[in-house]
């Protein structure tokens, strides 16, 4: 009926990380629905859908609720919709996208605030993405080393991950090159505190990952190595963690300031066929 509302239902799905919603049809979604989202967003660092049937005008409408659109600039569009990325491996494919542990976009002077990533195609098994919660993650820290980390701040950048594409080996650029491009523009670095206070929760949160995190201001580069990857350790562990398995019409929503993520390359010979769309953030202070 015309004005009839139904609140959503919010299951999560771990003690630490995510939340299932179903209830809604994010094609036509109300505001007050959408109010009710957000909120588990914050609450749970992701949050997940099942059986939605977009079109890309409605994802990007959808998207534009959360904020301004950041257009990625290496990964290659959908055509006629420069907003949404297309996040893609063909059967024929080795190397798949995002297989390593991550936060996106954090190499941006104001990162962003994450990302809406819709299943189109998806393999019969395998191609899974994994997610951790940075927030939890701090709070089991020990004192000593959250009073260490509270002073820090860490060197992150683009130029490892995408700035290194031209000099790939023939097979690896040829496995790669219809998908990833604009190696020309990785020329960015970015200081960020090492812990934030997450700009709509409040929390603490680890903001590091060891994908686009280089160094840490201070150290030498064998001691910025090893915390980083001591806290990268740390963030991963499975009580931080939650899989989630991809269905067609699958929505995933992540918080970059939240969560770490990557993808399982386990679907050799498959094809997997995702739409992402990034959303602008806000500048990031220290906890």
């Amino acid at each position: 009926m015309p004005g009839t509302y139904t609140s959503i239902v919010v299951d999560p799905v771990s003690p630490n990380v995510g939340a299932m919603i179903s209830g809604v049809d994010l094609a036509d979604i109300t505001d007050v629905q959408f109010a009710e989202i957000r909120q588990a967003f914050i609450n749970h660092g992701v949050v997940f859908f099942r059986d939605q049937v977009l079109t890309e005008e409605e994802h990007i409408r959808f998207a534009q609720r959360w904020g301004e659109i950041d257009v990625n600039r290496f990964f290659h569009p959908v055509d006629g919709y420069p907003q949404i990325a297309e996040v893609r491996k063909e059967p024929e494919q080795k190397a798949n996208i995002g297989s390593k542990w991550h936060t996106d976009h954090s190499y941006d002077q104001v990162p962003a605030m994450g990302s809406v990533l819709y299943a189109r195609i998806v393999p019969p098994t395998g191609g899974d993405t994994i997610f951790a919660s940075t927030c939890a993650a701090y709070e089991d820290l020990d004192d000593d080393l959250k009073a260490r980390l509270s002073t820090m701040t860490a060197q992150h950048t683009n130029r490892i991950v995408f700035g290194q594409l031209d000099d790939l080996d023939a097979e690896t650029k040829a496995d790669l090159g219809d998908r990833l491009s604009n190696a020309h523009l990785a020329v960015d670095d970015a200081f960020h505190p090492v812990v934030i206070r997450h700009p709509l929760s409040g929390r603490p949160s680890l903001f590091m990952n060891g994908e686009f995190t280089v160094s840490i201001d201070g150290m030498s580069d064998d001691e910025s190595a090893s915390l980083i990857e001591q806290l990268d350790d740390h963030i991963h562990q499975d009580q931080y963690t939650y899989r989630f398995s991809w269905e067609p019409g699958s929505m995933a929503i992540w918080d970059n300031r939240a969560t770490h993520h990557k993808a399982i390359n386990d679907y050799e010979g498959q094809r997997r066929l995702m739409h992402r769309i990034t959303v602008k953030g806000e500048p990031l202070t220290s906890a």
